[in-house]
């Protein structure tokens, strides 16, 4: 066997030491470079693949059209990947069909056209976004459970009225059948009281329980204003604060594709905050409205407060960095992500000198949502 050039043993170098798995075909889709990064990647040897065709290590889904992309381009002169990254599957020798990011160019040689395809095995980034979106969904369930948390007390007064009503009516009936006295005569009405009330602590229990429960994330195409409404409630339940609330709803407005738990969270957060900014006020109001502004429809939530600080708006978004006492200082770092992974954001209005802070929730209506995660997906074989 001739001994390698120069040129030759620095390129067999690079290619065997590489952390990228490299395979360079003919026009014929045979394989002629199979780097030891492929051997790890594919479990096949070097020498087992070289003179095989590209298809030994594609899906069968791939394999069976491969061919006809190839001899396409060099009839046509059409590239669908070359010169493109883009991430399709291979396949081990074990079967594992796995994620694969592939680059490929091309070059022209004595011997014909080649093609080199540059490979980067997904699986540990594909592991460590699952890991990441594991650990986002435990921080935004950890954020509603300290909403709650601090909101205990508000709660607990507001779902003793009920319980203390129950109590009461059942005790008229028990005086009423101690005294000898005919029950028949009141206790259906008595009943049907104690049942309302009993069912009004039934009904605040559940929404908390919904609030707070540990789940998947779930996207449903829902009007947005229903939404806010219930998060409004249950906001208010047992608030202190004596404060007017001016509700508009904007007209029309079409659907947003969210998890309606997520969206209420954020509208819990700032309505919380607006409602403590404005305490400060002689007369408090908060001005909760929606909109429609092009693709977007937005919540706005404005405030009649001193507005926020400058010194308080480059920390503003940063979890942790609240300063109040109660709370872990969750609620727009949390807010602002759900935001965003909604596909819209959260932006702030600070205000000051007379005029209070205004928050505004930005999502996406359901239809240009979906033509936006239309526009990401890939034909997977071309190439």
């Amino acid at each position: 066997m001739d001994q390698p050039t120069v040129s030759e043993a620095r390129l067999l170098s690079v290619l065997d030491t590489a952390a990228d798995g490299i395979i360079v075909i003919d026009e014929r889709a045979r394989i002629l470079i199979f780097n030891k990064a492929c051997e790890t990647m594919f479990g096949i040897s070097a020498a087992d693949a070289i003179g095989q065709n590209v298809k030994l290590v594609m899906p069968t889904e791939y394999a069976a059209d491969h061919d006809e992309y190839v001899g396409s381009y060099i009839r046509t002169g059409v590239k669908k990947i070359i010169g493109i990254g883009r991430e399709v599957r291979g396949r081990h020798s074990d079967g594992t069909v796995f994620p694969l990011e592939l680059s490929v160019g091309e070059a022209a040689t004595p011997d014909g056209r080649q093609f080199i395809g540059i490979l980067r095995d997904l699986r540990p980034r594909k592991e460590s976004e699952a890991r990441l979106a594991e650990l986002q969904s435990e921080l935004v369930h950890l954020a509603r459970v300290s909403a709650i948390d601090e909101m205990g007390a508000a709660i607990a007064h507001e779902l003793n009225q009920p319980l203390t009503a129950l109590m009461l009516y059942l005790q008229a009936i028990r005086r009423a059948h101690s005294r000898g006295v005919d029950i028949n005569t009141v206790v259906g009405d008595i009943l049907d009281k104690a049942a309302g009330e009993a069912e009004r602590a039934g009904h605040i229990i559940q929404r908390m329980r919904q609030f707070v429960e540990k789940r998947a994330p779930e996207r449903h195409a829902r009007d947005l204003d229903p939404l806010i409404d219930d998060a409004i409630d249950l906001t208010l339940l047992g608030q202190r604060h004596r404060i007017r609330i001016d509700r508009e709803e904007g007209p029309a407005l079409p659907p947003v594709s969210v998890d309606p738990v997520q969206i209420q969270q954020i509208v819990v957060n700032l309505v919380r905050n607006a409602i403590e900014a404005a305490s400060v006020s002689p007369e408090p109001a908060i001005r909760i409205s929606t909109r429609l502004k092009g693709d977007d429809v937005i919540l706005d939530v404005q405030d009649n407060g001193p507005g926020i600080a400058p010194e308080a708006l480059p920390k503003l978004f940063e979890a942790f960095a609240s300063s109040k006492r109660r709370g872990m200082g969750l609620g727009l770092a949390i807010s602002r992500t759900i935001a965003q992974n909604h596909g819209g954001d959260l932006l702030v209005d600070p205000g000051g000198h007379g005029k209070g802070a205004c928050f505004s929730l930005v999502l996406p209506a359901f239809a240009s949502a979906t033509a936006v995660a239309g526009e990401g997906g890939a034909d997977g074989a071309d190439g």
